[in-house]
């Protein structure tokens, strides 16, 4: 029977909300579970507080269209690169889990670190293990009962709200965050809102949706269907060596009486932090958390039996007792991805620290001045990459052409993006039937910096 795949552990046969209480888990796993997640909590809370080259560590400032990353500052002139990033991200995200399942949701995504080991030690802290847990609920609401709830919900909220103030430093920027903390409320209505906003956010997901973000609401998991196949390694139960499941007594010789390894305890349904049982097979609920391993392993080591009974292993590995094999499959998206970040190395090898765009003006075409001298007019968009600031100066590679600015002098300052209009004047012996290609030569504090192709035009004849 395999009715568990027509439903969800988390909701009931009338619809309604079955709320998870996890046994809290413990092992060798479930120690590096910790060490990865608390390694990447104190990098995901320090990193928009660390400045390499005077910029943000990592910065995805969306409203100054700026992003930083290790140190190099990115703008939408570099789209092409974020274009293969996300290729990039997208075919790895393919790969990883057509080779080792879901198990980035287990051990790297950040609502999974946040809640199981972040909230979820709260509860246990406050309200105790899931026994307790139960118990709590189903009391009624006498002082020690609102003293608790009191005590938890506050701590989510102050947590909810540290994380709100991560979340922006890393949208606005970690020294536009301190603004809006240290200076007076009324100059920072819409930042104190938005923080405000993202607190009650993270506070009704970690507190209320939790492991409905996992199961119906993120679709990497409808994913799983699609990308897994009987060779990828994921968190299986064996039942090759499990079935058929029955009590264990003591001097038993279970292989005579028909038994398997399975002692039926439930302890890996108890410590599931999504409710299934993994003795049902794959599932798109489960995370990959790797905490039924544990839980399995400690009651085959409390009975006398092999470690292993579930672990991470491919379907076909469980049938054929064999380990991972590189399939086709696997090789193809290997070599893809290894060719996708040659061809992003090559990209940010020879990314260029200044951006020119030169457009003819809207709606005009040339004028004849006063001189009898032909005149275009541009328009020039720069964008400087660097922390360093420029005195620009625009040359023509051909000497009969001049360029006249609007401004007397244009200092590009670092990081920042400028648009100026200038005219490009010349006599009629340049034109050639209409129409002539030079180059716009961009000085910068008299070297070099860029150079752009332009098209001027002037009568035909």
């Amino acid at each position: 029977m395999e009715d568990f795949r027509d439903h969800i552990a988390t909701v009931n046969k009338q619809g309604k909300r079955v709320w998870i209480y996890p046994k809290k888990p413990g092992g060798r796993l479930t120690n590096r579970r910790k060490l990865v997640s608390y390694s990447l909590l104190a990098f995901l809370l320090a990193a928009p507080w660390i400045q390499v080259n005077g910029s943000q560590l990592l910065e995805f400032n969306i409203l100054e269209r700026k992003f930083s990353i290790f140190g190099a500052t990115f703008w939408p002139q570099d789209f092409y690169i974020f274009a293969i990033l996300l290729v990039i991200g997208i075919v790895f995200v393919i790969l990883f889990t057509i080779v080792y399942g879901r198990i980035f949701c287990g051990w790297i995504c950040p609502q999974t670190i946040f809640m199981e080991f972040v909230f979820r030690q709260v509860e246990y802290w406050i309200d105790g293990d899931w026994k307790h847990q139960q118990a709590l609920d189903k009391a009624p609401w006498d002082a020690k009962k609102w003293g608790k709830r009191i005590l938890k919900h506050g701590v989510f909220w102050l947590i909810s709200f540290v994380i709100a103030n991560v979340f922006l430093a890393y949208i606005i920027g970690s020294k536009e965050l301190i603004r809006i903390q240290t200076e007076p409320l009324s100059q920072h209505i819409v930042g104190f809102s938005a923080i405000i906003i993202f607190t009650t956010l993270f506070y009704f997901v970690f507190s209320n949706l939790r492991e409905q973000v996992c199961t119906t609401i993120c679709p990497y998991g409808r994913l799983q269907g699609v990308l897994l196949d009987k060779n990828s390694m994921v968190v299986a139960y064996d039942h090759v060596r499990g079935e058929q499941r029955a009590k264990f007594k003591k001097n038993e010789n279970r292989p005579e009486t028909g038994k398997g390894d399975c002692i039926d305890c439930h302890q890996c349904v108890h410590v599931c932090p999504t409710g299934i049982d993994i003795r049902n097979g794959t599932q798109l609920e489960c995370v990959n958390c790797t905490a039924c391993i544990d839980a399995c392993d400690t009651m085959m080591d409390g009975v006398g039996l092999e470690r292993g009974l579930i672990r991470i292993v491919s379907e076909n590995g469980i049938v054929n007792r064999t380990r991972f094999q590189w399939t086709t499959r696997v090789i193809s998206y290997t070599a893809v991805l290894v060719i996708l970040i040659g061809i992003l190395t090559v990209l940010l090898v020879n990314r260029s620290d200044f951006s020119t765009t030169i457009l003819r003006q809207r709606g005009s075409t040339f004028q004849i001045d006063a001189k009898n001298h032909i005149t275009n007019i541009f328009e020039i968009d720069l964008t400087n990459k660097t922390k360093h600031s420029f005195e620009v100066k625009l040359l023509s590679s051909d000497p009969d052409v001049k360029f006249q600015i609007a401004s007397d002098q244009i200092t590009l300052k670092g990081e920042k993006h400028l648009r100026e209009r200038f005219i490009a004047r010349f006599p009629y012996k340049v034109i050639e039937h209409g129409t002539k290609k030079i180059d716009v030569i961009v000085i910068g504090n008299g070297e070099e910096i860029d150079r752009v192709s332009i098209k001027l035009i002037g009568p035909s004849f």
